[in-house]
């Protein structure tokens, strides 16, 4: 139905009815002047017939036979005229003398009016007049018909003068006349109705055939709006509809180099801002959003459908500080901070510039996102770790003062007091020492300059090895820590009771590692397990292996670590608050040095915890136990 709908309103069909009808109005013309001309002749014709139905001898035989003395036979040779003067057409024929007296009449039915006055006006008018009379009326037996009243004259011999001694009144049906144009208006209805049916399908034919280039143009000017240009126009001909033709193929062609341009260009382009580490805003220059760049979405956390269209201010949250124009005016851009103190706290940078058109007139903004959260967070840490070496060696430098003052004094020669003072001064310095030897360590890691002695080990001996000599200290009851290296190498511990348990996967474990940096390690977890674990805890030492890992966990009893404090917990120089007293805590360093040393042999340290119930510190390391069991095979 659309189809047909759309037909009527196609440019074929309005040329094809404008053609069909200026053929209807020229056939209308040509007809309605041809019937009438014909009918108008026909009549003519009609009446000429009609008016020479009596020749001169007829009416002067009826001039002789209306002045014959003898009424009797003048009358019946004037009805032989008329009887042999009737015809087909001719309705009634009646000659009245200049008396007005009827002689004869051809109808039957009026024979016996003879011999009385007529009452007829036009046979009166003939009469007084000399003149015929013709009209047409309507009878409504015979329909139109030609009255015709012929007056009938005689030359008088004596004088050559012509008299009227009688009329000849004649009533003719005119039905023939208007059939026969009947039947022409017939011939020729059909005759346009055929003509119309051909003129239609010529036209559709011809408009059609005019349209068609048209049509083609209009339905490439279609492809060319959506965004297809891989067709072109037929060229039929090398008329104007032909250049025409040639003329869009030829747009066709140049707008499709130009958009193949355009989009190699913006691919270019979408490519650049999507592999970009920053993040780029682009909006228009009232600052609605146009364009912006996937590392943008991920660092405002929306996605492109509900911003786009969006001021910039409203969705960076600075419509309440800035304007526009005030925005513009920063020199050094702004700073956002999302999720403030959070773990998932994100620090940007946002910088702003103009997008100027060829006059100076400023058509957008472009808004540059920088993550500056790892910078801030390496400030801070900076700061902070500065002000942690800062406290922590003043610590024991004001110690030491304090005593070396009273031994300069004179305390020295205490004998009960001066070996107190002495040791502990060694011990803050020892103490130093080793906080120095860490933070060395720690550089030579991050400088990637630490080196490592790597040689296979069994771990699962290496292990019992280590967790030996904790034992060792609950046997000797606390013994004298002093000369313990598990001891020594890290805080004095407290004497108190606690029970190791060891689970492994196997009897045999072996690894390519640097032997004293993982006891390093071993020793600085298990040190803080026995530090934070209660009296006669247990501490739980488990090894499992995987196709590519082996598992170290050390799980205590202690007091366990907050969600938010265990994200810092490998941060240097933190430590828990609750357990920062000298009596507990250590320099904070050694789980630091502990997640380097993990990671630079390749592995992971993590923690789980739970508070008041205890912690799991675990690390894996690469590796294979198919090579060994092939090796072992």
């Amino acid at each position: 139905m659309s189809k047909i709908f759309n037909f009527f309103r196609s440019l074929t069909f309005k040329i094809a009815i404008v053609f069909i009808l200026l053929l209807l109005v020229t056939v209308e013309i040509i007809g309605a002047y041809f019937v009438r001309t014909s009918q108008n002749q026909g009549v003519r014709n009609f009446q000429t017939t009609i008016d020479n139905i009596f020749p001169n001898y007829v009416l002067n035989q009826l001039g002789n036979d209306i002045i014959n003395p003898n009424v009797t036979q003048g009358n019946s040779d004037i009805q032989n005229v008329l009887n042999y003067s009737q015809e087909n057409d001719v309705t009634s024929l009646q000659v009245v003398d200049k008396k007005g007296t009827i002689r004869g009449d051809s109808n039957i039915n009026n024979r016996a009016l003879i011999g009385q006055k007529t009452t007829n006006s036009d046979i009166k008018d003939a009469l007084y007049s000399g003149q015929p009379q013709r009209k047409q009326v309507f009878d409504r037996s015979y329909g139109n018909t030609y009255v015709l009243a012929m007056p009938i004259k005689l030359t008088n011999n004596s004088t050559n003068a012509n008299t009227t001694v009688g009329v000849v009144y004649v009533r003719a049906s005119m039905e023939s006349v208007y059939n026969n144009v009947s039947r022409m208006m017939i011939i020729f209805y059909t005759a346009t109705v055929a003509a119309v049916f051909l003129a239609i399908i010529l036209a559709i034919i011809i408009s059609r055939t005019m349209t068609r280039p048209i049509d083609d143009v209009k339905n490439q000017a279609i492809k060319l709006a959506k965004g297809d240009y891989s067709s072109l126009v037929p060229v039929y001909s090398s008329d104007d509809l032909g250049q025409l033709a040639q003329s869009i193929n030829e747009f066709s062609l140049q707008i499709r180099e130009a958009h193949d341009l355009s989009q190699r260009e913006r691919n270019r382009l979408d490519s650049v801002l999507f592999h970009m580490t920053d993040g780029v805003i682009a909006t228009d220059r009232v600052g609605k959003i146009s364009i912006i760049n996937e590392r943008a979405l991920e660092f405002l956390n929306l996605e492109r459908e509900e911003i786009v269209g969006k001021s910039i201010l409203e969705v960076l949250k600075l419509d309440d500080q800035y304007s526009v124009r005030e925005i513009l005016e920063q020199p050094h851009g702004i700073k956002i901070d999302q999720n403030h103190g959070q773990e998932d706290e994100l620090i940007l940078n946002v910088d702003f510039a103009t997008l100027k058109a060829a006059n100076g007139y400023i058509t957008g903004l472009v808004c540059v996102l920088h993550d500056i959260t790892e910078q801030q967070k390496n400030d801070r840490e900076q700061r902070e770790f500065v002000s942690n070496v800062s406290h922590e060696l003043r610590t024991p430098l004001t110690s030491m003062r304090s005593y070396l003052e009273a031994l300069d004094d004179g305390a020295w020669q205490d004998k009960n007091y001066a070996p107190k003072f002495i040791n502990v001064s060694l011990n803050e310095t020892n103490r130093m020492i080793r906080m120095i030897n860490d933070l060395l360590n720690l550089s030579r890691l991050d400088r990637g300059t630490f080196k490592l002695n790597l040689e296979y080990i069994d771990l699962i001996e290496f292990t019992n090895f280590v967790l030996d000599r904790f034992d060792m200290m609950i046997k000797t009851d606390g013994g004298d820590h002093q000369n313990s290296k598990a001891v020594s190498d890290f805080e004095d511990l407290n004497k108190k009771k606690y029970r190791i348990i060891r689970r492994y996967d196997r009897s045999s474990i072996w690894l390519e590692v640097d032997p004293d940096r993982l006891m390093q390690v071993i020793d600085n977890i298990i040190n803080n397990a026995i530090k934070y674990s209660p009296e006669g805890g247990e501490i739980r030492v488990e090894i499992k292996t995987t196709d590519h890992n082996v598992i170290f966990a050390i799980t205590d009893q202690g007091q366990g670590i907050s969600k938010k404090e265990r994200s810092k917990i490998f941060n240097r120089f933190y430590r828990i608050e609750r357990a920062r007293s000298r009596m507990n805590g250590g320099t904070g360093l050694g789980l630091a040095i502990s997640k380097e040393v993990i990671e630079t042999l390749g592995g992971h340290i993590w923690v789980e915890s739970k508070e008041n119930v205890g912690s799991t510190f675990s690390f894996s390391l690469p590796y294979d136990w198919h090579k060994w069991e092939d090796q072992n095979a």
